[in-house]
């Protein structure tokens, strides 16, 4: 059974940092993309990060958030520095079976999701 499990979230100060963890279990990394996805109250998901065999960040969050893998733990990081209030939202991770090619920000791609974890940045 492929299951997606999100941590890590918390409450932190504007200017702060928080790494959210993605731990897959049931399959291997190796043949999906994986996505960081958010959603803040009121508004639509949006994709901030993927992963394949390259990377893409959404503009609002380049330069200040960066995306890795450990294939050894079948786990997908978001290292996140310099919050901002603008980033609090529910954070999810989610999967698609991608052998080739790059990965993309489209939730409607993503079968295989998380069940979010929540991110609040103030003060």
């Amino acid at each position: 059974q492929l299951q997606l499990v999100e941590s890590g979230g918390g409450l932190v100060q504007p200017g702060g940092s928080l790494r959210l963890s993605c731990a897959a279990s049931g399959f291997t990394l190796d043949y999906y993309a994986i996505g960081w996805f958010r959603q803040a109250p009121g508004k639509e998901r949006e994709g901030v990060s993927c992963i394949k065999a390259s990377t893409y960040y959404a503009d609002s969050v380049k330069g200040r958030f960066t995306i890795s893998r450990d294939n050894a733990k079948n786990t997908v990081y978001l290292q996140m520095n310099t919050l901002k209030p603008e980033d609090t939202a529910v954070y999810y991770c989610a999967a698609f079976q991608l052998l080739f090619g790059r990965c993309v920000l489209r939730p409607h791609e993503y079968n295989y999701w998380g069940q979010g974890t929540q991110v609040t940045v103030s003060s």
